[in-house]
């Protein structure tokens, strides 16, 4: 027989198991979902095995939505996209990433505001945990104007948002300011 160097099958060899599936965790308040999340999750879930949608309670500003309803907005936006887990969370994120064995945090970024911010957060968490990698996603280029805070303020005067959110979101945030100017 012609020697290969390649060891011949042994049925008492150990057998490998599978790598450890890839999950990542895309955290953030989402309010409301735009369509730059959406971008950045749809590019996310292409690189990992799960992907994990960890909607914040956001102790730290105020929300237009309630966590549920900032829930269920990003569950109806990513019901489609197979890998694709949507939970709340409330605590640090590098301790959620743990819980659920997460390699790696996506974090979007539109501008070098946002990179300088995030790069500060990135070395942060690596002192929290070292072995959890933070992933840069730059949102598809006409997305990268897009923040919650500017979709909430231009909704708020009456401005078209269509281009910004899905049309559920653009409802609901219409249906939050009828609500508000009602009260």
């Amino acid at each position: 027989m012609r020697q290969t160097g390649v060891p011949a099958h042994n049925s008492t060899m150990p057998i490998t198991p599978p790598p450890n599936p890839r999950i990542a965790v895309y955290s953030g308040t989402f309010d409301p979902f735009t369509l730059g999340h959406d971008d950045v999750v749809r590019r996310a879930a292409r690189l990992f095995d799960q992907l994990i949608i960890a909607v914040a309670v956001a102790h730290h500003k105020k929300t237009l939505f309630p966590l549920q309803a900032r829930v269920a907005q990003v569950q109806a936006a990513t019901k489609n996209m197979a890998g694709v887990k949507v939970l709340p969370f409330d605590g640090l994120i590098m301790d959620f990433c743990a819980a659920h064995q997460a390699s790696a945090v996506v974090r979007g970024v539109r501008n070098l505001t946002d990179f300088d911010y995030e790069a500060q957060m990135a070395a942060m968490n690596r002192k929290l945990r070292p072995r959890i990698e933070t992933i840069f996603l730059l949102p598809d280029a006409p997305l990268q104007c897009i923040s919650g805070t500017l979709v909430r303020e231009i909704s708020k005067l009456g401005g078209d948002v269509g281009q910004m959110v899905s049309p559920a979101v653009a409802a609901a945030l219409a249906g939050a300011h009828q609500a508000a100017k009602g009260s």
